[in-house]
């Protein structure tokens, strides 16, 4: 990796959970870095802390140890499980709340929000409402409504889990193809080792709780093809099997 583009350097991350007889500790020790255009995933057994490492970055969670280094004036979206769209407002009174809740709601980033939902066939549906859409194209909602905030860096929780099979397919294309597009950086947390495969160039193993990084691993598949397509090229297979061996059962 060119160290020019580091955005992000995480060192000796910990984590505790404090009730009133006891400590749970969910990290320890976890260091690694974030690129420029890295598709970076994280993946390991519920409950190992995947969620805990972006709510930190994102800054959700202030009470942690160690050391966190961002490149100056980096901005963070965070795109959660659920697609979290408010079923009273329109799909651009949704797409533009965060614009509104940050005072950054003016004519440049209006015409850009309406840019993308044209960008990505959702502006003949910008006044419906979210009970009129699909679960795909929700999620994708959701993608612009945190994209509208121009983020470098893109926080992306388990965002198919909802989903049936084949949506889950196809909506990980419309996603990967849209951040490309966008030229983001992501991190993705998810319990599908397929997923973290076709949509990363690096892959993160957690060990169960208290979790510390077991490997990292390059992805060295092509890069620009979408990730259905990924899956059908003969090293998905090997990759699949090296890293199923590694994930804590």
């Amino acid at each position: 990796m060119n160290l020019t583009n580091e955005l992000i350097s995480i060192n000796e991350l910990n984590k505790s959970y404090y009730s009133i007889n006891n400590e749970t500790k969910t990290l320890s020790n976890i260091s690694f870095k974030l690129y420029k255009n890295d598709f970076l995933g994280i993946i390991g057994p519920s409950g190992c802390g995947k969620s805990t490492i972006l709510n930190i970055l994102s800054g959700l969670i202030s009470d942690y140890s160690g050391k966190i280094n961002k490149k100056k004036d980096l901005k963070i979206g965070y795109m959660l499980q659920e697609d979290a769209l408010f079923p009273w407002l329109t799909i651009y009174e949704n797409t533009i709340l965060g614009l509104k809740i940050n005072k950054k709601l003016d004519t440049n980033s209006k015409k850009y929000v309406l840019n993308l939902l044209k960008k990505y066939n959702l502006f003949e549906f910008k006044d419906k409402y979210p009970y009129e859409l699909s679960g795909g194209m929700k999620q994708r909602v959701a993608l612009i409504r945190t994209l509208a905030l121009k983020p470098d860096i893109l926080l992306l929780d388990e965002p198919f889990s909802a989903l049936d099979a084949q949506t889950r397919l196809s909506v990980s294309d419309d996603i990967y193809n849209i951040i490309k597009n966008e030229n983001k950086t992501i991190i993705l947390v998810t319990h599908n080792i397929e997923e973290a495969i076709s949509m990363c160039n690096r892959i993160i193993i957690l060990t169960k709780r208290p979790s510390t990084i077991k490997n990292i691993y390059n992805i060295e598949l092509d890069n620009n093809i979408k990730p259905t397509e990924k899956r059908k090229l003969n090293n998905f297979n090997y990759y699949y099997d090296l890293i199923w061996r590694q994930i804590d059962k």
